[in-house]
């Protein structure tokens, strides 16, 4: 039979063999294809510049799913990885800038706190018998809370010595990528060289024969899991000095997308199979996809849906490579390397020269007519950003301008990817409203040095030269919010104070202003102030858990009117009669409440007027022209006397 079945496969031609080589390698195969159709929908997505993006936005993932490579091989889950990776980069920042401990020592201690999270997973797994999901998905709430308590809530800037390994090496080559690299290597070392890695391989495919013939189970479990949290770790330092802080709320989801990559590259969730080049070649597909998706300025709610689809066709095709039979045999010899290794090489050509070809359809093509304007917003899931586009889109048809708007999701790390895309891809101007100001500096240096004219929306940039800043007073208008809630309850009462999300500006000043507009009025007492990360859900849990500690309670501010909305839910009858509440920035739904009696006020910063003007100073400072460093739109206050005549 197996003669046979050799003479079928040479015999099959040149068709099967190309067939054959597709088969066995489905994310290769995925990843080409994205390439080429990208290539040929977009001139901007084949230029080194792009390409060198692409590797830095893969480089964080592919370090995290490097590690959770070891842990899925071993028929394991590692959830944790994004929380890990943020607290050893708070524990860097931290104690080197705020405590005085050597860089040196620092970086070993934030390494050393992922390798205790990563044993402390493996404990509770290995001896503790917890399912690995339970257990790693109590250690991703474990740090992220340490980290916020950590920094307080507040991203904690990065020693400048750590800092470079965001930077480049002459003036070129990402260092990122060369850690990307350099982990890679180290994770296929392990894998392929090392007793730990057989026996990752042998735990995946069947714990109990490992167990019984020798294996100690226990024991390597300790180490696959110390194994992830120290490339966690890595990823999280990596992360870190790509945005000059350490942010606590920083790799949020990333363990998603780190299982992701590690499936797509042809790993199972059932263990015993897995390789870390596919594991790679997972993380550049979504990084492509990512970039390509922005490039092609694609919506960024249908993003969401497109990058679904592909990972689970990437999935699909990798079932049924296995239901054909294509998969090669564990422990392939050194021809089937060898094999592979010209697999990978035919790639490479075959890439090239599709590429190469489509190239031919940009090359005569002339600039665009219209200015391109990028907007990069920090969430398109709250309405006030909502609002923020609205404006900025009508003013741009109205000026002829061709607006490309991206949504972060309140992620700091993905609004740079997207700068950067905006840089690499040639726009005339950039408008950011950023997730963090200290976040944004590199990326918008980047397209300073570029010279593209960003304009700063709502939040400001520390550490980088913006043209405008459109913004209104967030300090300004969290005093003007106390003031209102305590005249109206007489300068005397008890409060709560809804604060937003952990580790943004907006909530850092809007909480400041709250705290100066209060001073002067001795006679209101805050009860109690709890994030509730500016979403009306959690506001709503958030009231309810405090009106049982607190339940006569006369004022509410939030610092949006997202959780306010929230707040009245769960205040019902007692809102707009025995509890006054206060919201933030005026959204269609909160000027309703307010109309209605049951949201007294909000302090309204007219976000379609922020949108519209921030496209104006794109447009000016892309003339040349000289632009106001600061422009004001004021806040007001709404109620119900003046609700009717206000236009946000």
């Amino acid at each position: 039979m197996a003669a046979e079945t050799l003479k079928s496969t040479s015999g099959s031609g040149g068709a099967a063999a190309v067939r054959r080589v597709l088969l066995d390698n489905g994310a290769l195969t995925a990843l080409i294809v994205l390439v080429v159709a990208l290539s040929a929908l977009s001139g901007d997505f084949l230029t080194t510049d792009n390409l060198l993006n692409i590797g830095v936005q893969a480089a964080v993932t592919a370090v995290l799913a490097f590690g959770v490579t070891f842990v899925i091989v071993s028929a394991g889950i590692d959830l944790s990885v994004g929380s890990v990776a943020a607290l050893s980069a708070t524990v860097l920042a931290w104690s080197a800038t705020q405590h005085g401990v050597p860089v040196a020592l620092a970086v070993v201690l934030a390494v050393a706190t992922g390798i205790a999270a990563g044993l402390v997973n493996g404990f509770l797994i290995a001896y503790g018998k917890l399912p690995p999901f339970i257990a790693t998905l109590a250690m991703l709430s474990v740090g992220r809370g340490l980290s916020l308590v950590i920094s307080e809530g507040s991203p904690i800037p990065f020693p400048d010595s750590v800092s470079h390994l965001g930077d480049t090496l002459g003036g070129w080559l990402p260092v990122p990528v060369l850690v990307m690299a350099v982990m890679g290597l180290v994770a296929a070392f392990v894998l392929g060289r090392t007793y730990i890695g057989r026996s990752m391989y042998a735990i995946g495919g069947n714990e109990e024969a490992a167990r019984l013939s020798g294996l100690r189970v226990r024991k390597q479990k300790l180490a696959i899991y110390a194994l992830s949290g120290l490339f966690a770790a890595v990823a999280g330092v990596v992360l870190a000095a790509r945005l000059s802080s350490a942010q606590p709320q920083a790799a949020d989801g990333y363990e998603l997308d780190a299982i992701a990559a590690v499936v797509i590259g042809g790993a199972s969730l059932a263990g015993g199979t897995g390789k870390a080049s596919g594991t790679l070649i997972g993380a550049l597909i979504l990084a492509v996809l990512r970039n390509g998706l922005n490039l092609l300025n694609v919506s960024a709610f249908w993003q969401q849906v497109v990058i679904g689809v592909v990972i689970a066709l990437a999935v699909l095709l990798d079932t049924l490579r296995r239901k054909a039979g294509a998969a090669p045999v564990a422990g392939a010899s050194q021809g089937g390397k060898g094999r592979q290794a010209v697999t990978y090489g035919l790639a490479a050509v075959v890439t090239v020269a599709v590429v190469g070809a489509t190239s031919f359809l940009h090359g005569g093509s002339s600039a665009a007519a219209n200015p391109r304007i990028g907007l990069a917003l920090s969430t398109l899931n709250n309405p006030f950003f909502v609002q923020i586009e609205a404006g900025a889109r009508a003013e741009a048809k109205r000026l002829g301008v061709d607006l490309t708007v991206t949504d972060a999701q309140n992620d700091a790390s993905q609004q740079a990817n997207q700068l950067q895309n905006f840089t690499s891809s040639g726009v005339d101007a950039i408008v950011v409203n950023p997730v963090d100001s200290d976040a944004a500096g590199p990326a918008v240096r980047a397209a300073d040095k570029a010279d593209i004219p960003v304009i700063a929306v709502d939040r400001g940039v520390t550490k980088a030269a913006t043209k405008a800043l459109v913004a209104s007073d967030n300090v300004a208008g969290g005093e003007l919010a106390a003031k209102t809630i305590a005249g109206k309850l007489g300068g005397h009462g008890k409060i709560v104070i809804l604060q937003g999300q952990a580790g943004t500006s907006a909530a850092r000043e809007r909480a400041q202003g709250f705290a100066q507009g209060l001073r002067a009025y001795p006679g209101i007492e805050v009860v109690a102030q709890q994030p509730a990360d500016f979403d009306r859900t959690k506001g709503l849990d958030v009231m309810s858990n405090l009106l049982q500690a607190h339940p006569d309670v006369q004022g509410v501010i939030a610092a949006n009117d997202e959780m306010a909305l929230g707040a009245v839910k769960a205040l019902g009858s007692k809102a707009g009669k025995s509890v006054q509440v206060v919201g933030f920035d005026g959204t269609p739904d909160g000027l309703k409440a307010v109309e209605a009696g049951t949201l007294y006020a909000s302090v309204a910063q007219q976000p379609s007027q922020l949108g519209k003007i921030a496209v104006d100073n794109a447009l000016t400072a892309l003339k040349g022209h000289k632009t106001e460093q600061t422009v004001k739109v004021p806040v007001k206050v709404v109620t119900r006397d003046n609700v009717a005549g206000f236009s946000g």
